[in-house]
């Protein structure tokens, strides 16, 4: 019985139908965000890692740490010649596996709106962010689309835990 979720269970699927576009939507992304180098990165919801592979290439980062619920997904993303030295992990956005202040930015591209609790799933990046850390999330248009939350795309610059 199909409950109308969808799911992103095969990387090399994603690739062909949704790949390119995520990196199209993803460079803009980084245009606007500009990051400063060496950052230590959480990519919450890195699916089969498109936007982790231009957080590697574009960004100088000290680290890269993705998580995602689907292994597969993860399996694909691990296979990217550019992601070989990322820390791909299982998991849920709503419970990051990660200690507190571990990173100084967290992204959740794309992926918001597959939360099933947006809120918890932003507060957790917040939660494992370092004083003064970034969160950004941003996802498609869907003015008009079959989800729930719609509108253009979001994103959070320079939000601030003290």
């Amino acid at each position: 019985m199909s409950t109308g979720e969808i799911q992103f269970r095969d990387g090399a699927t994603y690739e062909r139908y949704m790949g390119r576009w995520s990196r199209l939507a993803g460079d803009a992304f980084l245009d606007w965000l500009r990051p400063p180098p060496g950052l230590r990165w959480l990519d919450v919801g890195c699916g089969n890692g498109a936007f982790t592979e231009a957080l590697a290439g574009r960004c100088a980062p000290a680290s890269i740490h993705g998580v995602d619920p689907s292994e597969a997904q993860l399996a694909f993303a691990r296979s990217l010649p550019a992601l070989r030295s990322a820390d791909l992990r299982q998991g849920d956005a709503m419970a990051l596996p990660f200690p507190d202040r571990s990173f100084d930015a967290a992204v959740m591209p794309l992926v918001i709106f597959f939360v099933p609790d947006p809120a918890r799933g932003v507060a957790e990046m917040a939660r494992v962010l370092a004083p003064a850390g970034i969160a950004c999330a941003y996802s498609w248009d869907m003015l008009g689309g079959p989800f729930t939350i719609g509108g253009r795309c979001h994103a959070i610059r320079g939000a601030r835990r003290s």
